[in-house]
């Protein structure tokens, strides 16, 4: 596991590699190898993205996954240091499963999902890994669960109502 900062834009970005995998390709001469890397790039303030790279040297791939990520990140809405509710997030044949936790739980993840939970700065959430274990699947259906979050003051204001009006 890799962490960087990114001090250039004045903000700090935590940099967490998920997956590294040696690919080979059979050319005539015999097996070429490259790299490629699952990176998780996030500001630990609710504001997180994920970024695939492929290249011949290990750093290359890494930076250039690390790009991508800064390219894809997106807000996250946040109650505290937990999510706001109960949420599944599918992508091809993993699903994850995100709840919101009392503080003081922690992070209650494996693998993929935690990667991404600690750079986006979410301290207590339980969640379930449910169908495959492929770690790129996996981070795609976390990423699908936490973009469908919906944050209360933006529901009541896109409705018309008052936070009060709509949950007492």
């Amino acid at each position: 596991m890799v962490d960087r900062s990114d001090r250039n834009k004045g903000n700090e970005l935590v940099e967490k590699l998920v997956k590294l995998n040696r690919v080979s390709k059979v050319v005539k001469g015999g097996r070429r190898f490259s790299f490629s890397a699952l990176v998780v790039v996030g500001d630990q303030n609710g504001k997180v993205g994920y970024g695939t790279g492929k290249a011949n040297d290990i750093t290359e791939a890494i930076r250039k996954a690390v790009d991508k990520a800064k390219e894809s990140m997106v807000a996250i809405p946040m109650v505290k240091d937990t999510i706001p509710h109960e949420i599944l997030g599918n992508f091809k044949g993993a699903s994850v499963l995100l709840r919101p936790a009392v503080p003081g739980t922690g992070v209650i993840a494996g693998g993929s999902v935690r990667h991404v939970m600690d750079a986006c700065g979410i301290k207590d959430v339980l969640s379930k890994s449910l169908g495959s274990k492929n770690a790129v699947n996996t981070v795609k259906a976390t990423f699908v669960a936490l973009e469908s979050l919906f944050d209360a003051k933006e529901l009541a204001k896109s409705r018309g109502k008052s936070l009060k009006e709509m949950w007492g």
